[in-house]
């Protein structure tokens, strides 16, 4: 039996938002340890800009090329040896695979099993498509790898992004304290309004006057950087003795030096994190899966949804990620 098309996101070359297109391919048929799922919503993400640019951390293979690892649909049909999953089941997917292989920019994704989630009923396709990355991201650096404790506190770039908030909101529920950093005014009282403790406009204020005011001194166990580059040199000041830098993105696009280097702070600890430190190892994987399944329920985790597009938008809605005018996720729906 021949599949339906199915609109698919791809491009050709390189580039700009504008290189993206919606054509019809054939989805095809789930491989061992596959499933394959009707698309209903994609989250996008910076790290799929940056391969859509070429500038992201794994090149693109070859041409044409898909886009995305975020979504929340129905499993439509299994592969071979996979369980716990069935038609009709509603899902999200995870983070745990190459765009190289697979994409969910589409109406219909195949994708491998073990990045795929069972939703919880009372979340939506739109929520579903904002939860995992974000959440499983700032759990996975601050309390798989970082340790994070009741009485820490945790600085953080990029706060108004989609990882940003959950972090906020993942800190507030280990019982640690966060401090968020924004260059502007603009979003101040949203990012007090999402649950930061302290908010400092780095484009008027001293962060590091500003963080160790706020720690009696002490400096925060943590800094959970998105944007690397030169302003690791700054942010190492603030960093407590036996504390950790953990820069998960690279915004600035500049080289990053290593801050203990040039400030004599051999106690500071500094390392990358990548979500795949999570979503590719299972148990991690389903500590993961309880923690933000538990926030969900309580209520302590509400994922922020800034804006929604539909796929036929797609170029505007990459247009608008790269704005940086968002506050919480950008999410693409897929009409039926």
């Amino acid at each position: 039996m021949t599949n339906p098309m199915t609109r698919t996101v791809l491009f050709h070359e390189l580039g700009g938002p504008e290189v993206l297109r919606v054509e019809n391919t054939d989805v095809g048929e789930p491989g061992p340890g596959e499933v394959r799922i009707r698309v209903d919503a994609i989250g996008l993400n910076r790290a799929e800009a940056l391969f859509r640019s070429g500038l992201y951390i794994e090149p693109v293979k070859r041409f044409p090329a898909r886009l995305g690892s975020e979504a929340a649909g129905v499993v439509e049909a299994v592969g071979e040896g996979v369980t716990g999953l069935r038609p009709g089941q509603p899902v999200s997917t995870v983070p745990g695979f190459s765009q190289n292989d697979h994409g969910v920019y589409a109406e219909r994704a195949i994708v491998p099993a073990s990045a795929v989630l069972p939703r919880p009923e009372s979340l939506g396709a739109v929520e579903g498509a904002a939860v995992w990355m974000p959440y499983v991201t700032a759990y996975g650096a601050l309390v798989e790898v970082g340790g994070m404790r009741p009485g820490d506190t945790v600085v953080l770039n990029a706060a108004s992004s989609s990882v940003g908030l959950a972090a906020i909101q993942v800190a507030e529920r280990i019982g640690a304290t966060s401090i968020a950093l924004t260059r502007t005014a603009a979003k101040r009282e949203a990012l007090l309004a999402q649950g930061a403790a302290e908010v400092i406009v780095t484009d008027e204020e001293d962060v590091v006057e500003r963080v160790l005011a706020a720690t009696d001194g002490r400096g925060a166990e943590y800094v959970f950087d998105a944007v690397a580059g030169p302003g690791v040199l700054e942010l190492g000041k603030v960093v407590a003795a036996d504390g950790m830098l953990l820069v998960y993105g690279a915004l600035s696009g500049l080289p990053t030096p290593y801050p203990g280097l040039d400030l004599g702070m051999p106690a500071l600890n500094m390392r990358t994190y990548t979500m795949l430190e999570t979503t590719a190892r299972p148990e991690r994987l389903r500590r993961a899966q309880a923690f933000v399944a538990s926030g969900l329920r309580s209520g302590a985790f509400r994922p922020v949804v800034d804006r929604t597009f539909e796929l036929d938008e797609i170029v505007e809605a990459h247009r608008y990620l790269e704005s940086n005018a968002q506050i919480g996720k950008i999410v693409v729906t897929v009409s039926p």
